[in-house]
């Protein structure tokens, strides 16, 4: 047999597949289990890295598998081809970013399919094309039609070097996301979807994708959303003289602690402070405070680790509606109009922050709830407790005395309960060219109305200068921007905003269902047929992004009744990053490992392999060159293998060991289980191949003393069973072996039960010196197989998870022992 030529083997087999359409899926066939997987589709940005390879091979293994299981597999690419990097590349190369992102497309469509990923290319969109973001401007009309849309000044995150709006979750720490510049506070007149009118829906039906979705990632849109039950509270405002007051609405958490509240803090942009100009005595410094305030973004104002500061304003006091009791007024940039009513009562005795204020600004600090793990002179007590100093309520429980309290406070008129998010509505306008343009348009006489549907898409216009400075660039373009009111017909002007690019990836997944259909986003039929998508694959980073958005998006697309399900993605696996050295890839640091170069040295299949074999899907890889070594050599033993089992003659000799065969059997049913469970189930792909190794090393070393049949049998097996993993080198040893078919038209293997028992002995285990144990396993397994056992035991998980093993001992037929860190 000839040397593995992977370079021949691997553009045989790509060209195969594509020439026969094995991937493409025409229409839903009923008489299948459908299966739909989806990789999170990637930005054009120019070249593959490691990460997009991680994330497309995992997602590659379960759509073959799936297939070769008898499901109907939908498998789609498509681009997420708007944003800021194609606009900012063409104002440093000066070319349109159309251009730009075509030809990186172009460049990264003949990468992923170098990488042998088994995508349906008949369904591939790019949500830069007129024909994607038509629907875009659909759905932004249908939402503004049912309320869901609005426009309204409001303080906004601002990066002075990408010269565009922010969404909170687009800064980190105080930096874009993008760029990594200093985040400014500007106020401008922006679109917004109303994301909170779908706020309990995006809590509650987490119970629909528990067990499907990582906990980490619900528990992170949970505090994102931010659900709290409290009360609203009817506070006033009024001048020492008493000739002027306000009402105050504020929402507490603790209705409990009202008796404790020794003062109350504004927002800096609060309306109360500039109507009160003329009774505040120390205007200035007020004014002066308010106008540093404004020039902090968002996230530093709300920062929990720095100094809190604020001013008092002298001249109005506030009054406690619970004891009548006058209280100082604060202003303080922690305290945000965008969250709440810009306003809170501060209960230093039982809040730590105003704790900390109040011992910092000298201010009465009083216990309302009382518990002897309590000490209000070192720091606030935050728990219940016994409630103290509250008048007619004092000896209640806390948790008792809040809901009295609330009760109170509505027979009085003076609050109610209430429940509040922390989630704000989405911010979706962009000051860029190179987005969905907002199909809205402001006329003198009438107001703002929607592009007429006949009129969409509303096309971006080409005769602007892109030079990221300053508004939109579609400001620019007469043509654009004048028309016709499609009310009175009297000239008006087009909207020069574009949409959030989070709003393309937040219902592609439904476009791929249908994606040439012309009439509507796609249709209900087929939406129905394919979605949910069965399993969804991304970063941990999108939690409260993309995932929440998508979310929002599809219950939308439910009430608009274009289809029936509530929740997009019934199943997620959020991927580890890849890094070198322990730290992220970066060009910037010079660790980068192009895949180009290393599929040139050593073919797809290994570094798929090695992408796979190296570590838990979830778990962060590092790579390693002498891992990468190692899977090359062990492709280049399968392919040996083939010689060893179809053409050795030592292999067909009659001299056969009934007992080596009976083993053999048995290591062979059992790795069809364990591969089976692992991709199916446990989604741990790195022991599935740890299996598959072990199951080659049984059949090299029984070679020439076990049945032949068997041995073949067991051949064939390993490589339909490595096939999801390493397509390529699979699909060619099929054909040596004499099948006809494709392998993606095989079937995928069943264990015989009967060859899964063996003879058994009992193996007690050590893990770090302390007997944990026992397993039950066949006298003749091999070390590694062994291994496999013990990870897998679901008594030994909780012993072992998240640890590594540094240490494997197996004294055969005796003990295990482990030690692990």
């Amino acid at each position: 047999m000839s040397d593995y030529n992977f370079r021949e083997i691997e553009n045989k087999w790509q060209k195969s597949w594509e020439q026969k359409g094995l991937f493409n899926v025409k229409k839903r066939d009923s008489s299948k289990a459908k299966y739909y997987l989806l990789v999170m589709f990637p930005y054009p940005s120019g070249k593959l890295h490691m990460g997009h390879v991680r994330n497309y091979v995992l997602g590659d293994v379960f759509a073959r598998f799936h297939r070769m299981k008898g499901f109907q597999v939908m498998h789609p690419i498509g681009w997420d081809a708007f944003g800021m990097p194609a606009e900012n590349a063409a104002i440093k190369n000066k070319i349109h970013p159309e251009k730009w992102t075509k030809d990186n497309i172009k460049q990264m469509t003949s990468q992923l399919k170098e990488l042998g990923i088994s995508y349906d290319w008949s369904r591939e969109i790019a949500t830069c094309n007129p024909d994607y973001y038509r629907w875009n401007q659909w759905f932004f009309i249908k939402m503004w039609e049912k309320g869901l849309v609005f426009r309204k000044n409001s303080f906004v995150n601002w990066c002075p070097k990408c010269q565009t709006v922010l969404a909170n979750e687009q800064v980190n720490q105080g930096l874009c996301w993008r760029c990594d510049s200093n985040v400014e506070t500007k106020k401008l007149e922006q679109w917004f979807l109303k994301i909170t009118k779908y706020a309990e829906q995006l809590l509650s039906d987490h119970e629909l994708i528990k067990g499907g979705w990582p906990e980490r990632v619900l528990l992170m849109q949970q505090n994102w959303i931010g659900k709290s039950v409290g009360a609203d509270v009817k506070f006033i405002i009024e001048t020492e003289n008493k000739n002027k007051k306000t009402e105050i609405t504020i929402f507490t958490t603790r209705p409990d602690t009202l008796f404790g509240a020794t003062f109350m803090v504004l927002s800096p942009e609060h309306s109360i402070i500039s109507e009160y100009k003329s009774e505040i005595k120390n205007w200035k410094e007020v004014k002066d405070y308010v106008q540093k305030s404004k020039q902090k973004t968002i996230v530093e104002r709300t920062n929990l680790d720095k100094e809190k500061t604020g001013i008092k304003i002298e001249g109005i006091y506030g009054i406690n509606p619970v004891n009548n009791g006058k209280i100082p007024v604060f202003v303080a940039d922690y305290v945000l109009m965008e969250y709440g009513t810009g306003a809170i009562m501060a209960v230093p005795a039982h809040d730590q922050r105003d704790w900390e204020f109040a011992k910092k600004y000298k201010v009465p600090i009083i216990e309302v709830i009382h518990s002897d793990e309590g000490n209000i002179e070192k720091e606030a007590y935050q728990g219940e407790g016994i409630m103290v100093n509250s008048g007619q309520f004092d000896k209640l429980p806390s948790k008792e005395g809040a809901e009295k309290i609330i009760s109170w406070l509505e027979g009085k008129n003076l609050g109610k309960k209430s429940i509040n998010y922390k989630i704000k509505d989405w911010l979706v306008s962009r000051q860029r060219y190179w987005g969905t343009p907002i199909p809205m348009i402001h006329c003198d006489s009438c107001g703002i109305n929607p592009v007429p549907e006949e009129d969409l898409p509303v096309i971006l216009p080409e005769d602007v200068k892109i030079t990221g400075l300053g508004k939109s660039p579609l400001a620019e373009s007469s043509k654009f921007v004048n028309v016709k009111c499609p009310k009175c017909k009297k000239t008006a002007r087009r909207e020069t905003d574009t949409m959030d690019t989070f709003v393309d990836s937040s219902w592609y997944f439904a476009r791929y269902c249908d994606p040439k259909n012309e009439k509507a986003p796609f249709s209900k039929e087929t939406a129905d047929s394919w979605l949910p998508v069965d399993q969804y694959i991304g970063g941990i980073e999108h939690a409260c992004m993309h995932l929440i958005y998508s979310r929002f998006w599809h219950k939308v697309m439910r009430d608009l009744k274009l289809l029936s399900s509530t929740e997009p993605f019934s199943k997620l696996l959020t991927q580890g990053m890849v890094t070198l050295g322990g730290s992220a890839m970066s060009k910037s640091k010079g660790n980068v490992v192009a895949p180009d170069e290393i599929i040139n040295k050593y073919g797809a299949d290994t570094i798929r392999l090695f992408i796979l074999f190296a570590s838990p899907p979830e778990k962060q890889l590092d790579w390693s060159s002498e891992g990468l070594e190692g899977c090359w050599r062990f492709l280049r033993r399968i392919w040996r293998l083939f010689d060893l089992v179809h053409n050795d003659p030592s292999s067909k000799s009659a001299n056969k060991n009934q007992e080596n065969t009976k083993n053999l059997l048995h290591i062979m049913h059992y790795t069809i289980k364990k591969v089976t469970i692992d991709i199916e189930k446990e989604q741990q792909l790195n022991t599935a191949i740890a299996s598959l190794m072990s199951l080659s090393n049984a059949i090299q070393s029984n070679a020439e003393n076990c049945d032949y049949g068997v041995l073949k049998d067991a051949f064939k097996a390993l490589i339909v069973l490595l096939a999801p993993f390493t397509p390529h080198i699979c699909e060619e040893l099929w054909e040596k072996i004499g099948e006809k078919e494709s392998m993606l038209l095989a079937q995928w293997p069943v264990p015989d039960e009967k060859y899964l028992v063996l003879d058994q002995i009992e193996i007690p285990v050590q893990i770090n010196g302390k007997l944990r144990g026992k397993i039950n396993v066949p006298p003749e397994i091999l070390e590694t197989e062994i291994k496999n056992i013990v990870q897998s035991e679901i008594k030994f998980k909780p012993l072992l998870e998240n640890k590594n093993i540094v240490k494997f001992i197996y004294v055969p037929k005796k003990i295990v022992n482990l030690v692990v860190k």
